[in-house]
C-alpha cells in the first residue's frame, strides 16, 4: 500500500516506502521533473513546492509528512499570476542556467498569492531562501518588480 496525496489537483498514490523524500517521488515515481534536486539540506530552495500552500522543502519532507495534503508543484501553478511572473521573468532574461528557478518561482508566487499589497522588500527577503549559483539575482528581483508593477497595474492575479 502506498502513499496517498494530492498533487498539482490531482489525487495520487505513491507506492514508495513513506520514509522516502517527497523529491524522490515526485521526480522518479510521478515524473514531475521541474522541482529540482540540489543540496538535500534545506540550503539553496531549488525543491521548494507548496503544501497546503505554504512553501516547503521537498528535499527533506518524508512522504509520510504529506499524507493526505496538498502538494503543488511549479507544474501546477498555472493561474494568471503565475503568468505574470513568466512573462516578467522572460522579460528579464532572470533564469541563466534555470536550474534554481522552479523553486524561486514557487516562493514568489506564494509572496504574491498571500498578499494584498505585496511589497518588494517582502518579497526579496523571501527570496533569501534560495542560492542561485549563475548569479542571476539581479535578474531574477527586476523580474520581481516588473512583476509588481503589472499587478499594481491592475493586472488579475487571483
Amino acid at each position: 500500500m502506498g502513499v496517498k496525496l494530492t498533487v498539482n489537483g490531482a489525487p495520487v498514490e505513491v507506492r514508495a516506502d513513506g520514509s522516502t523524500p517527497l523529491i524522490l517521488a515526485l521526480r522518479n515515481e510521478l515524473e514531475l521533473k521541474g522541482t529540482r534536486f540540489g543540496c538535500g539540506g534545506e540550503d539553496c530552495g531549488a525543491c521548494m513546492v507548496l503544501v497546503d500552500s505554504a512553501p516547503r522543502y521537498s528535499c527533506t519532507l518524508q512522504l509520510d509528512d504529506v499524507a493526505r495534503h496538498q502538494v503543488t508543484t511549479i507544474e501546477g501553478l498555472n493561474d494568471s499570476l503565475a503568468h505574470v511572473l513568466r512573462e516578467a521573468i522572460l522579460a528579464e532574461s532572470a533564469g541563466q542556467c534555470g536550474y534554481c528557478l522552479s523553486g524561486i518561482f514557487v516562493t514568489l508566487h506564494h509572496c504574491l498569492a498571500t498578499s494584498a499589497q505585496p511589497k518588494y522588500a517582502e518579497v526579496a527577503k523571501a527570496l533569501g531562501r534560495h542560492l542561485c549559483r549563475c548569479g542571476a539575482n539581479a535578474a531574477i528581483l527586476r523580474a520581481v518588480k516588473r512583476a509588481l508593477e503589472r499587478i499594481e497595474a491592475g493586472v488579475s492575479h487571483a
